[in-house]
């Protein structure tokens, strides 16, 4: 009797001990913190500090509010949990709020998945790749610099974030408006879906104003776009964006700042543009002009295009390389199809009138007349002045300085900038 207790007993504790051992096999996938790590959530209402002695966990969105300051030391690692929907995790910086995250070259400020197995101390984690996408949400900085959202108002409410929440407004009349610095961020596996053909950008900035800081900034492995600008005037410098799935640098609602220095690498069957580039939407700061200079866009695998300018794109893209692609620069048209095919003011309109400039950029294959290219969705209106446009294109841009060249001169200035990145450590840009 006695023996039999004890038997049954110790078959109990094996059983036990089995199923803890099951348990701890999922707990991988599971988003629940196995780590002695801080979990933040909600709304950061007062000046807080992250430290780099610890990994921060975000569960949900953090939300940075009117008058306080998020300051992140060097070296900090901040993972965002899985979810979707609303639950994608993600930081946003309202308008009226500031993040101070200053890196340094040896101390990066990393964000990346709760999956990725990088401790503290490290640049690198081992178990996620370039291939590691939507594995959390992304960084949202919301400012209070001039839009120009489609319905003709200054504010619009930023995409990724559910429309009844009010912390998602952006834009306003303080083109000089602060939202914090941020200079040796690395921004990795993130893309959350939070609804149909709706994903986090690694970077968004709405609004973001000029007296922000913005430099030496590392986008890898996101579903949606490397960095979306919505309006804004802030300028950027020093960028790598890789294995982006949708466009590497986007822009809407007539960003009106410069990017400067920036490298991005192409690759995945998902992939879009290098650039995709819109104009103003409404009635309102229709004047700003972008500049996007000292750029090298590459495919490693042939997929995506250069660059699609459209929708009344407006500024200059000057000493840009291109390589490995069938299309380079595509440059749209638009007819009003209840009024005889007449044109309607988009890319094309201002590629002629001296608004949109590419110039002093660079190719490898192919013919300068190759490097771009007038588009148009209304084939009907389309076909009977395709040959025109496209005439007109390559007279108006042809004296710009643009080449086919055996090996670039142009491109991105100071690729010793990027030196830092995980993109660099694993090789995929070449000096």
């Amino acid at each position: 009797m006695t023996k039999n207790f004890f038997k049954t007993m110790l078959l109990l504790v094996v059983i036990v001990a089995f199923a803890s051992c099951k348990t701890d096999e999922k707990k991988g996938d599971d988003p629940t913190p196995t780590t002695n790590n801080e979990v933040v959530s909600g709304l950061i209402d007062v000046n807080t500090t992250w430290k780099a002695d610890k990994i921060y966990e975000l569960a949900g969105k953090v939300i940075v509010g009117d008058g306080a300051t998020l300051t992140i030391e060097a070296g900090t690692i901040i993972k965002g949990r899985t979810g979707a929907g609303s639950l994608a995790s993600a930081l946003v910086v309202s308008k009226g709020g500031k993040v101070n995250a200053a890196g340094t070259a040896a101390k990066p400020i990393i964000f990346t998945s709760i999956l990725d197995n990088i401790k503290i101390g490290e640049k690198t984690g081992t178990n996620l790749d370039e291939n590691d996408r939507e594995k959390w949400g992304g960084v949202i900085i919301l400012g209070k610099a001039p839009v120009s959202t489609g319905d003709g108002d200054t504010e619009g409410h930023i995409e990724g974030i559910p429309a009844d929440e009010a912390y998602g407004a952006y834009g306003g009349d303080d083109a000089a408006d602060n939202s914090g610095t941020l200079a040796y961020v690395s921004i990795r596996h993130g893309g959350a879906v939070i609804g149909d053909g709706n994903e986090i950008n690694g970077l968004t900035l709405g609004g973001v104003g000029s007296g922000t800081v913005i430099h030496h900034i590392e986008i890898l492995a996101n579903l949606d776009d490397g960095i979306e600008f919505f309006g804004g005037t802030v300028n950027v410098s020093d960028v790598v964006i890789a294995f982006q799935d949708d466009d590497g640098l986007d822009i809407d609602q007539n960003y009106a700042g410069t990017i400067d220095n920036f490298y991005i690498v192409h690759g995945g069957s998902g992939t879009d543009e290098g650039l995709e580039i819109d104009g103003p939407e409404g009635a309102t700061h229709t004047d700003g002009l972008f500049t996007i200079k000292n750029g090298t866009i590459r495919t490693i695998d042939g997929n995506g295009s250069g660059a699609d300018l459209k929708s009344k794109a407006q500024g200059t893209i000057e000493n840009v390389t291109w390589e490995g692609y069938a299309k380079y620069v595509k440059v749209s048209a638009k007819f009003d199809t209840d009024n005889a095919c007449a044109a309607k003011t988009d890319a094309y309109e201002h590629a002629i009138d001296g608004s949109l400039t590419v110039k002093n950029c660079e190719i490898k294959t192919g013919t300068v007349e190759d490097m771009y290219n007038v588009h148009s969705k209304q084939e009907d209106c389309f076909s009977n002045v395709e040959a025109n446009y496209q005439a007109a294109l390559d007279a108006a841009w042809s004296q710009n300085g643009n080449a086919v060249v055996a090996s670039f001169t142009k491109g991105a200035s100071d690729k010793t900038a990027f030196d830092w990145t995980w993109t660099k450590a694993k090789g995929f840009i070449i000096d």
